[in-house]
């Protein structure tokens, strides 16, 4: 990801604009055969390029004298008609469309994993937690079936910002094509494939990019959700999941035995400096009149940092993902730490299934689960030592609603749904 962001890169990308374009103007007769065969020959030296823009204070006026240098009287076709932004903005979606395939592959090797960890622990019980306490069993898997769909969502996310990026303008100095006609336009874009911005000022409008870095900023919501869940399941108290821990590892200067979920808290830092770039490529959006310059000093960092920030992401989630360290037995101790207060629903609508108010049930059931908190006594003892509730619920009533793989019956639907199991999907 690095190399597409890196000086050579970026101007190699100009030459390319650079070069169809003056293959076009060929195609209009403005150029002739041998002066194209010339020009094709052209070459830029970084370092000369960088020595003249001390002196011109222009990166594209440096870039065009290198070129300059390695040609004769030829020289004179090159960015004919063309203004900066004609070639650089172009040159930038070349270079957003090579970033998008790195993160692309990112993104569908973050979603493979979490698939396939997904139908590994999609029968693994463990306590659903809403406001960090605990709510009703649920399957480990399905937690993360839910971030594989959340993934597949970023990936079509990251396709649309691709295609709404994709695009070229060769439209002159304000993009009314008086000095580089809409043919020069066309058959630039189609040589570099892309699509041609239907109208623009002197630069491509940048709420294209805008939307680029928002969904960047997206993915790293996501990662962030995830890593932070697995930084919570990892505290000791609750120890059911760990990023991988390498032999010689440590977790701790002073503490020998620390196990820290750092790498999980690095995507949640990273997440952060995402986000406060999406605001950065926001802010780009008004531009004075047909364009001014205060968004380009601060793409030079936004766009390549955000890239390669997310890769990295992308790239050490995944081996968190792929290498996740699942404990299901501290999952079931977990569990049982309430003594059965999960099964209150099942309690709650039995009663009411039984001719119960809802109101009278609840009373019943949020008395003996608050009696339940109080004292530790296991919540189905108290249960069966309540004559309000034993004169509604029999002896046998009790084994089928203290079971704990009721709430695996519908798993498989969802899985399903999110393609991870064959069948009718939504």
């Amino acid at each position: 990801m690095g190399a597409i962001w890196t000086e050579a890169h970026k101007l190699a990308c100009w030459w390319r604009v650079e070069l169809a374009a003056c293959e076009a103007w060929a195609e209009l007769g403005v150029i002739s055969r041998d002066e194209i065969a010339k020009l094709r020959q052209a070459r830029f030296v970084v370092d000369d390029v960088a020595r003249y823009q001390v002196e011109t204070h222009h990166d594209m006026t440096a870039f065009l004298r290198s070129l300059a240098d390695s040609l004769g009287p030829e020289s004179r076709f090159i960015h004919l008609g063309m203004t900066s932004s004609d070639v650089m903005d172009t040159a930038l979606s070349l270079q957003m469309i090579d970033a998008h395939a790195i993160l692309a592959a990112g993104v569908e090797r973050l979603k493979a994993a979490l698939g396939k960890q997904a139908l590994a622990y999609k029968d693994t019980l463990q306590a659903g937690r809403t406001h960090g306490v605990h709510a009703e069993p649920m399957s480990f898997g399905l937690k993360l079936a839910l971030w594989y769909d959340e993934m597949r969502r970023n990936a079509a996310r990251l396709e649309a910002a691709r295609a709404t990026t994709a695009v070229g303008k060769i439209s002159g100095a304000v993009g009314t094509h008086a000095t580089v006609p809409p043919e020069v336009e066309d058959s630039v874009c189609a040589r570099l494939g892309l699509a041609v911005a239907p109208v623009s000022n002197q630069v491509i409008q940048r709420d294209r990019h805008a939307e680029f870095m928002s969904t960047l900023a997206l993915i790293a919501a996501s990662l962030d959700k995830f890593a932070t869940e697995i930084r919570a399941l990892q505290k000791t108290e609750i120890r059911e999941v760990e990023e991988p821990f390498a032999a010689g590892q440590t977790g701790s200067s002073a503490m020998p035995h620390k196990r820290n979920p750092e790498k999980c808290e690095r995507v949640s830092g990273l997440a952060r400096v995402i986000r406060g770039y999406a605001t950065t490529a926001l802010e780009n959006v008004a531009l004075w009149h047909e364009r001014d310059i205060s968004h380009s000093s601060a793409e030079r960092i936004i766009i390549p940092d955000a890239c390669i920030l997310l890769d990295y992401m992308l790239d050490m989630f995944s081996n968190i993902i792929e290498n996740l360290l699942v404990y299901p037995d501290r999952m079931r101790e977990n569990l049982d730490l309430t003594g059965g207060l999960l099964f209150s629903q099942r309690v709650l609508l039995a009663l009411i299934e039984k001719g119960l108010k809802r109101e009278d049930a609840y009373k019943l059931v949020q008395r003996n689960s608050m009696e339940s908190w109080r004292t530790r006594t296991p919540f189905r003892t108290l249960l069966e030592a309540d004559t309000d509730v034993t004169a509604v619920l029999g002896a046998g009533d009790f084994d089928g609603l203290f079971d704990y793989n009721y709430y695996l019956r519908n798993i498989d639907s969802a899985f399903v749904r999110t393609g991870l199991l064959p069948g009718s999907s939504a």
